[in-house]
């Protein structure tokens, strides 16, 4: 059948399984929304305030749901807004499609009216781009976009589509998506064989798990080869999710914040298995922090084998297909004396801080665990408050935890949560933000209210910049530049004015009433959950400083 090419856009999107698309309107994409006002009882398109948010929508909706997430915009300064929220899926290896619109072809690279190179700016930030020059291209781009997003590493990838394209005329039929097999070719019988000799060998493994267990759909085989050889369970911030956090082998997050037992471990270990993890600067900044150890890995990503530590041993393949086959090379083992190890490293506690405080972040999570169960999808914001997260909250299963790991984007939070509660609508979806990355994008609580989506937005209010003041008084002594807030903004007037439900927590007996609430509205909620700026986040470890050598206490 002949369609024009905002036609052959949806349609593709149909086919490749789409329900929802974030975005916002604009003279270079308006054939596209003409198409979507006539299909609007087959696909759902989800306005948002910014198109920042959009893009941490999609984001959002991928990383709950594990398909490909959706965004759209227009040429010019919609385009450019898209690029924070591409760079953050990128960093986490999010699938994502984004859709921009250019000026038409004849007038491409002639500095036109809301004219930019997208396709440039976002190279180094994409898996692959493509800007289509021909609409009888078009219907096989979209296709190979998705294919390329959901394929090996996922990761976004940008269509930049000029005007004239969206409405000249082309042949279309429906195809089906094609078909991601996983990426076996170099799981050999040898390497398998190799890996299982480190393993078989070792008194002392620990398993570093990062976020490609979840992008796998590897966390069954993950728990099965832990139980296994009894070895303890780290996690990237990334990997939060991919092994239940009430296990007994599991030892928390790993790194800059990561929890004692985990980093203890680590550097008592003779064997680290890295499994979809990619040893960051906040993971490990050096070889010789953790010397005692030997390395094997398992990726999908050929790049990150040998990148930041080098392997004694690895694998490039699928996670989940890698340990399958692994497992039955692999003896049984008890590792008594180092599980003892681990309960011992376990037992510590970190020691109280002298000050006292009549509001604590753990005093809010314990609230939250005891009350979800971990039954619930968290995302943060960046900052003092995602690593209490991380910390603090029991996460059981994969694709609970939404949060910007690599990028590090404050503002992420509420986007992604609206994504993932649109998705998901009978899910808890908790944002769980600070007073200065919740200001940066606040302006979704439109959208959140506006699509009825009643997500729950937790603000750990301390008036300021809390992860760089608490720097700022751990290695600048105590020179607060600029990261002093108390803009007297009222988040309960602001959630009211949105139309959400706002509620102000300025003491313990307050916290509980106020959850049941939240959890029972059909609107959005803010929370506005006030603590002391001076309130830090422990454990910690100074950059470039062995994680064995932990700040527990001013």
């Amino acid at each position: 059948m002949l369609l024009n090419g905002s036609e052959i856009l949806v349609n593709t999107l149909l086919d490749e399984g789409v329900d929802i698309i974030f975005g916002y309107p604009g003279g270079s994409v308006l054939n596209i929304y003409d198409t979507l006002y006539k299909y609007e009882d087959r696909l759902r398109h989800v306005l948002t305030c910014h198109e920042q948010g959009a893009a941490h929508a999609a984001d959002g909706y991928a990383r709950a749901t594990g398909k490909v997430g959706v965004c759209i915009a227009t040429s010019g300064p919609g385009a450019t807004n898209l690029v924070t929220g591409i760079a953050t899926a990128y960093m986490d290896s999010i699938p994502m499609v984004a859709i921009t619109g250019n000026v038409t072809t004849p007038l491409l690279g002639r500095d036109s009216f809301q004219e930019v190179d997208i396709v440039g700016i976002t190279m180094p930030i994409t898996k692959h781009n493509f800007i289509v020059r021909d609409v009888k291209e078009l219907q096989d781009t979209i296709r190979k976009a998705f294919y390329i997003a959901k394929e090996g590493r996922p990761g976004p990838v940008l269509i930049d589509i000029p005007k004239d394209i969206t409405a000249k005329m082309a042949e279309f039929e429906h195809k089906e998506a094609l078909k991601v097999e996983a990426n076996t070719k170099y799981i050999t019988e040898k390497a398998l064989e190799n890996l299982a000799t480190f393993i078989n060998e070792s008194k002392r493994p620990l398993i570093y798990a990062g976020g490609g267990i979840i992008s796998a759909g590897a966390s069954e085989a993950l728990k099965n080869l832990a139980e296994k050889i009894n070895a303890p369970v780290a996690t990237s911030l990334m990997g939060i999710g991919s092994f239940p956090g009430d296990h007994e082998l599991y030892t928390g997050m790993i790194g800059m914040h990561g929890t004692k037992a985990s980093n203890l471990l680590a550097t008592k270990s003779d064997l680290i298995i890295a499994i979809g993890s990619r040893f960051s600067d906040r993971v490990v900044s050096s070889k010789n922090h953790i010397k005692n150890a030997k390395i094997i890995q398992i990726d999908v990503d050929a790049a990150e084998i040998n990148k930041n530590i080098k392997a004694d041993a690895y694998i490039v393949g699928d996670v989940n297909s890698t340990l399958e086959r692994l497992l039955p090379l692999v003896k049984e083992n008890k590792n008594e004396e180092w599980i003892g190890k681990l309960k011992e490293f376990k037992a510590l506690k970190a020691p109280k801080n002298h000050e006292t405080y009549d509001l604590t972040p753990e005093f809010l999570f314990n609230k939250l665990n005891e009350l979800t169960q971990g039954d619930a999808i968290i995302s943060t914001e960046v900052g003092q408050h995602q690593m209490w997260t991380a910390i603090n909250y029991k996460f059981m299963k994969p694709r609970t935890l939404l949060t910007s790991g690599g990028l590090g984007t404050m503002g992420y939070g509420l986007g992604a949560s609206i994504g993932a509660k649109l998705a998901m609508p009978d899910k808890k979806v908790i944002n769980i933000a600070g007073d200065g990355s919740f200001s940066m994008n606040a302006i979704e609580l439109g959208t959140a209210v506006f699509n009825q989506a009643p997500v729950i937005v937790i603000i750990l209010n301390n008036g300021c910049l809390g992860m760089v003041r608490q720097w700022q008084t751990l290695f600048y002594e105590g020179r607060f530049s600029n990261t002093t807030l108390n803009r007297g903004t009222d988040f309960v007037k602001l959630a009211d004015a949105y139309g959400a439900k706002g509620f102000r927590v300025t003491e313990e007996e307050q916290l509980e009433d106020v959850l049941k609430e939240a959890f029972e509205s059909k609107v959005p909620v803010v929370i506005d959950y006030m603590i002391n700026k001076d309130k830090k986040v422990f454990p910690m470890v100074a950059p470039g400083a062995p994680i064995s050598e932990i700040i527990s206490e001013e």
